[in-house]
């Protein structure tokens, strides 16, 4: 097995898996069904992962990754200035998940519950996650500040917690009052 083959194999493994938890859950995606639904023989799964929890630790790096790097983007070179880009953002997650539903866009939201007693490695791995985001949101807000566009007092990264907390309260909001 080339490079390649096995970096592809091992995304495969992951995007699939990122999909099943979007649906079911970490706990409710079983391996089997992971490994079928990605038609990926057993022994691959344990030559990338020893096991569930690294899976779901991988999985998760890869979520933030590929968020921060989105969001990186956005906030550098979107449309508008920093504060139209921020103003953007927001809008844009608040747009996705109420057309996807309560939870059903986010891994974070997804798996944030079950996590926190499941795994402290998958636990921590998603704290590092939204602190790498709500510092990249701290940076956004010191460079739109920086550029007279965003006023505000005090330091950034407190204001990035807010910004940040308030995008999720929305989605993590109960039905029923």
């Amino acid at each position: 097995m080339n490079k390649q083959t096995e970096h592809d194999t091992r995304e495969h493994l992951l995007a699939t898996g990122e999909q099943l938890c979007m649906q079911r859950g970490f706990t409710g995606m079983g391996l089997s069904e992971l490994l079928k639904t990605a038609q990926v023989p057993k022994g691959s799964f344990y030559h990338y992962f020893r096991s569930k929890e690294a899976f779901g630790v991988a999985m998760l790096e890869r979520h933030y990754a590929c968020y921060h790097q989105r969001l990186t983007a956005h906030f550098t070179s979107g449309p508008g200035n920093h504060r139209d880009r921020l103003l953007a953002w927001y809008q844009e997650t608040l747009k996705q998940f109420c057309q996807q539903g309560a939870i059903s866009g986010c891994l974070t939201v997804k798996l944030s519950a079950e996590v926190c007693d499941l795994s402290e490695d998958m636990r921590s791995t998603m704290d590092k996650g939204a602190q790498e985001i709500m510092a990249l949101l701290a940076r956004a807000l010191e460079d739109g500040r920086n550029s007279h566009c965003l006023h505000f007092t005090g330091q950034p990264l407190p204001q990035a917690q807010v910004l940040y907390a308030c995008g999720w309260a929305p989605i993590c909001r109960p039905k029923y009052p």
